[in-house]
């Protein structure tokens, strides 16, 4: 493999991290929100959380990567492809994650919401200081899975012309014909990625878990 070869599929590999980044970033900015719409007692807020969820969790993100890229422009709205694909990848995994927000939040036991309200804490702070900070620990491993699945999918998004790392693959594989090589490079470049983000998961874990 030629440095021109091997550069192309760092850039790409640098794409597809930042693909997941963004979109990670994305999905956990709509999490919050939708997830604590979900068990909210309004039922409006209710109603919204479950028709997001039940939207955006159905919906492929090959084809929602396709509305914003081809589809859009012809409403008179034009977007770069990669922030396309944060936005194709960060709404999916935002419905996904809300899921967590709202798991993590219903397993804390029912007790210490009672405490908070012998302590006289109105429900917003009852959320914000006991059953937030519970929740969020155990709603991180659920999170470094999603990762993983967020930097998986960002494969998918190769079909809009995104340059991230299997795009860039199949075009090396295009010009040399050798697939067995470049699909290995690729299997063993994805699996170092989620190794890395696992591994960056796993600190933040203890961290929260010391605090």
């Amino acid at each position: 493999m030629s440095s021109a070869q091997l550069g192309l599929l760092l850039y790409g590999a640098w794409q597809t991290i930042l693909l997941t980044l963004g979109g990670m970033a994305l999905a956990l900015v709509i999490a919050f929100p939708v997830g604590l719409a979900r068990v909210s007692r309004n039922k409006f807020l209710r109603a919204v959380g479950f028709v997001y969820v039940e939207l955006f969790r159905g919906a492929a993100v090959l084809v929602l990567a396709f509305w914003f890229v081809y589809a859009l422009p012809s409403l008179g709205w034009q977007l770069e492809p990669a922030f396309a694909g944060i936005l194709a990848l960060g709404l999916n995994m935002g419905a996904y994650s809300s899921e967590v927000v709202r798991g993590a939040i219903q397993a804390v036991p029912p007790g210490q919401v009672e405490a908070a309200t012998a302590l006289n804490f109105t429900p917003s702070q009852g959320m914000r200081r006991v059953v937030l900070p519970q929740a969020v620990r155990a709603m991180i491993p659920s999170f470094g899975n999603n990762v993983i699945e967020q930097l998986k999918a960002t494969a998918v998004v190769a079909v809009v012309s995104i340059p991230e790392l299997t795009f860039n693959g199949q075009l090396i594989w295009s010009g040399n014909g050798r697939a067995a090589a470049v699909f290995g490079g690729l299997l063993i470049g994805y699996g170092i990625m989620a190794l890395v983000f696992m591994t960056m998961v796993r600190l933040i874990e203890r961290k929260v878990a010391w605090s």
